[in-house]
């Protein structure tokens, strides 16, 4: 028999997030060992220095993630039947989102449903936002569409995307009609988000239109350092 506990010390394995459980290692891996038994074959490869899924566990991760958010729906359902606990909504979104217009549409919402508690996952890329999803860790998801997704899609818009020069930067005399040729830029320094980000693969993909490969000089994982970094003369 397969309980919660199990799935949650196996999810937990993987993700590091151990002591969010308030448990031991040695008790941790007694319930995935148990858990591993259930299925009858591992479920985690343990390396020296990492933990890596199994084949059996790539395939079980998606419904273990989505049988504990479902069981912590059917908790919130419970308490809110009782008047013991407010209503919760889970987004799922990508970081351009939550650092762009997300703030201010969520402002806006709570307005009308003041006894709302968001609760926002932020993903660096579409695919993981799907499969965030797919296993049941949201309720909604906002961002870019994901290629193959079998799920009701509402357009909300475009979302628009411009390079930010330094201050004082010569290139800004190029500018024509409140435009900048992209080629006028192939020869400077960038500054970028990390190479998961897909901010990075979007950048990528307009430099290679405009026929050249961005010389990026800077990467980093906090997407609203960029223009900091920018602004400092770094790229």
């Amino acid at each position: 028999m397969v309980t919660l506990r199990q799935l949650e010390c196996f999810v937990a394995s993987f993700t590091r997030a151990a002591d969010h459980l308030g448990v031991t290692q040695p008790a941790l891996s007694q319930q995935v060992r148990a858990l591993e038994a259930s299925v009858g074959g591992d479920l985690l490869e343990r390396l020296p220095r990492e933990v890596r899924l199994t084949p059996m566990g790539r395939a079980m991760i998606p419904f273990a993630r989505a049988t504990l958010a479902e069981a912590a729906r059917a908790i919130t359902a419970a308490r809110q039947a009782a008047g013991h606990d407010g209503r919760e909504i889970h987004v799922a979104t990508v970081h351009s989102m939550s650092l762009g217009p997300l703030p201010l549409a969520l402002g806006s919402w709570r307005k009308d449903n003041p006894d709302m508690v968001v609760e926002i996952h932020e993903h660096h890329r579409t695919i993981v936002l799907e499969e965030s999803m797919t296993a049941g860790q949201a309720d909604v998801a906002i961002g870019p569409v994901p290629r193959h997704w079998p799920g009701p899609v509402i357009d909300l818009g475009e979302e628009e995307f411009v390079v930010l020069l330094p201050p004082g930067d010569c290139a800004a005399g190029a500018v024509r009609g409140g435009t900048l040729p992209l080629t006028a830029l192939a020869d400077r320094e960038w500054v970028q988000c990390e190479t998961r980000d897909e901010l990075s693969e979007v950048v990528d993909a307009a430099c290679a239109s405009a026929d050249f490969r961005p010389h990026t000089a800077i990467r980093s994982a906090q997407t609203a350092s960029l223009p900091r970094l920018v602004s400092a003369g770094l790229g």
